[in-house]
């Protein structure tokens, strides 16, 4: 772990050993433990902890007050909102040790979620879904979808600019901000490209 490669703010813990891209910022009172992987030009933000062998790709933003926990896998250019959570114990207790149970979690590139929302272990959120805030995560999130409520239920799909898709009767939406086509077929979105 190279330390002029990255910024750490004085308070924060960071475990060895542990790998830390170019560039990635570790704020106020956040906690690094080991054998994690944290991708280039992160920003992990103020008391966020990264549990040991979590992976963290390129590019991923993590607000305050967010615990990753061991099992988790975040692609390139994930957004963590402020306080939302993820687990790892499908029924935890206090008094029975089930480290050996960790389920995984993989946020898949550019998804999104949002402050406060929950995921529960093993369900996968697939690229550039967008979880809404305050959402409880209890399944598998399909790419392009857009969830919110307890339990979440999608309610649409979205760009990959995060905007809402509207399709015509062809099954096909422009995103308003970047034009780019998408297709809707089988309850599968595409880019067009």
């Amino acid at each position: 772990m190279n330390k002029k490669n990255f910024f750490a703010h004085e308070s924060a813990v960071i475990d060895s050993p542990c790998e830390i891209g170019e560039g990635t910022k570790i704020w106020h009172f956040s906690h690094i433990m080991p054998n994690c992987a944290i991708g280039e030009k992160c920003n992990i933000g103020q008391n966020v902890v990264v549990s040991p062998n979590v992976i963290l790709g390129k590019n991923v933003k993590v607000q305050n007050n967010v615990s990753i926990y061991t099992g988790v896998i975040c692609e390139d250019d994930v957004f963590l909102g402020p306080s939302m959570v993820f687990t790892n114990v499908i029924n935890p207790r206090s008094a029975v040790n089930r480290k050996e149970e960790y389920m995984r979690t993989v946020v898949k590139k550019g998804a999104t979620i949002g402050a406060n929302a929950t995921i529960v272990c093993g369900n996968n959120i697939g690229e550039y879904a967008l979880i809404g805030a305050g959402s409880v995560v209890t399944k598998e999130i399909l790419p392009y979808a857009l969830v919110v409520g307890n339990p979440a239920k999608q309610i649409g799909w979205v760009s990959a600019y995060g905007h809402r898709l509207h399709f015509n009767d062809d099954g096909v939406a422009i995103c308003p901000e970047s034009n780019e086509k998408y297709a809707l077929k089988n309850n599968i979105v595409t880019k067009i490209n």
